[in-house]
């Protein structure tokens, strides 16, 4: 029952990375049609937080004082991990090819690192270490800086704010209580950092464009209603849905490490539809930044067992 229940769990996180991996490439199309990448979040994160309102509010039954004391720490993570991280994103995919925007933003988990040091002190052990060098080593192929074909640097400016914004995610989804369901913790996010992003756009302070015409998608003209149901179902909600679920059978650090094939889905997925291939340095990069990412999350999951192993067991409860 436990290697079936692993089995389910693995594919679930394997889900969740498809189905996120998507979403660059369904922005894509929008985005070139005219719309603002600050719009493109809005209505996917404002619809997705729509389609999970009433399972977030079943979940919510009883849980009256737990919901009250999260309210801040879940704001706050819409606006850095959901809101931050998706407009930057989406903006990097205006300039880069969707993998190497991806990348930049993975990016992110190497500055939990950096956060979790001079913050909180905690000194990275040798294999972090090891594997941040080595993310940062694929940066430099990633960026291609002696190359021909070098990258926009506003768009490598935007990805390394999409990983700001990870590293935010990271960081807060951890730190909220976690008598909070993560369905609930899902849609209230995204329903903040829609609300906060369209208020911006409502006051003129952030560009809120859309078209509603054909748009151009996997090379055929089609409804600017495909890309949209696209990103809120198959991208934002299949795929939270996906990774709360894996989260729950194999834990948040075992399905994060999972999800890093997102980086490879998202690559693919790019040649297939939009024909876009990194070019072999930054391929090598892309295969260095992720290399690093998962030593680092090797180092976190070894860790975590040696803490639980010098755990003493506790009391059985007395009934």
């Amino acid at each position: 029952m436990h290697e079936r229940s692993a089995g389910a769990g693995l594919g679930l996180a394997l889900l969740s990375a498809v189905t996120f991996a998507t979403s660059g490439t369904f922005a894509r199309s929008l985005i070139e049609a005219g719309w603002s990448a600050e719009a493109v979040v809005v209505a996917r994160v404002g619809i997705a937080a729509l389609v999970l309102a009433v399972p977030a509010v079943l979940s919510l039954r009883g849980k009256g004082a737990v919901l009250r004391r999260t309210l801040g720490p879940v704001s706050v993570f819409g606006l850095l991990g959901v809101a931050t991280a998706q407009a930057c994103f989406f903006n990097a995919v205006r300039y880069l090819p969707v993998g190497v925007a991806l990348l930049l933003e993975y990016l992110g988990i190497i500055l939990v690192v950096a956060w979790m040091w001079l913050v909180h002190g905690q000194r990275p052990r040798r294999l972090t270490v090891v594997g941040s060098v080595a993310a940062l080593a694929g940066l430099a192929f990633v960026l291609d800086l002696t190359g021909t074909g070098r990258l926009d640097p506003v768009g490598v400016l935007w990805g390394l704010g999409a990983g700001v914004g990870l590293a935010g995610y990271f960081v807060l989804a951890a730190r909220v209580d976690p008598a909070l369901p993560s369905v609930a913790m899902a849609s209230g996010g995204m329903a903040i950092g829609a609300a906060v992003l369209a208020l911006l756009g409502l006051v003129g302070v952030l560009p809120l464009r859309a078209t509603f015409g054909d748009v151009e998608f996997a090379g055929q003209r089609t409804s600017w209603l495909v890309p949209i149901v696209g990103l809120s179902l198959v991208a934002a909600v299949i795929a939270y849905q996906a990774g709360i679920a894996a989260t729950r059978i194999l834990g948040a650090r075992l399905s994060s490490f999972v999800g890093l094939t997102e980086v490879m889905f998202a690559v693919l997925i790019a040649w297939l539809v939009l024909g876009e291939l990194p070019t072999v340095v930054q391929l090598l990069g892309g295969a260095l930044i992720v290399a690093g990412v998962a030593l680092v999350r090797l180092d976190e999951l070894r860790g975590d067992r040696v803490e639980r192993s010098d755990t003493p067991a506790e009391e059985p409860a007395l009934t």
